[in-house]
């Protein structure tokens, strides 16, 4: 007969295991790991969970991560604002920036158009990537380029074309 687990050492479990890509094993072995770690390791994670929650935010401009309201490249005088690069997820914009090659500004939409999963246009950032764009319009400073960097899956492509239609009458 099993033994049943205590309730802190299940929550725990069923916490880790509603995470993306960790499966109930894997949310078993991040809790026994944690139990054996020493304390300051544990205290550790959870400051850092609770400083992610109460500290990071989503740029009011670009909708990257960031700690003020304004990311640190949208801050950066020295970055093209002509050119722009669209892209699914935050971690999109991190790996695009370890090339160091792309010195224009991002759009974060924060997912990617996929109607199976009940996801609309209107769940994304794209309504603000159109302001966005009207706006520099606008401004007198518009786009010169704007590369859609999404995914290449059935949902990046959709989403790609979808915006390049959009984009296209702005």
């Amino acid at each position: 007969m099993a033994t049943p687990l205590i309730e802190p050492v299940a929550r725990l479990i069923e916490s880790f295991a509603r995470l993306p890509g960790i499966g109930p094993k894997t949310a078993q072995r991040l809790t026994y790991h944690l139990l054996r770690a020493p304390e300051t390791e544990a205290r550790t994670l959870a400051a850092a969970l609770v400083d992610v929650r109460d500290k990071v935010v989503f740029c009011e401009l670009c909708f990257n991560i960031s700690e003020e309201a304004l990311c640190a490249i949208c801050q950066d005088p020295v970055r093209d604002q002509r050119r722009l690069c669209v892209v699914e997820e935050p971690l999109d914009v991190l790996a695009l920036e370890r090339t160091g090659e792309f010195k224009g500004r991002y759009h974060v939409l924060h997912g990617a158009i996929s109607p199976i999963d009940g996801i609309g246009p209107e769940r994304l950032k794209i309504r603000e990537l159109l302001a966005r764009a009207d706006d520099a319009s606008r401004d007198g400073v518009a786009f010169e380029e704007v590369i859609i960097a999404t995914n290449p899956t059935l949902e990046g492509e959709a989403t790609a074309m979808y915006l390049a239609e959009r984009l296209e009458s702005v």
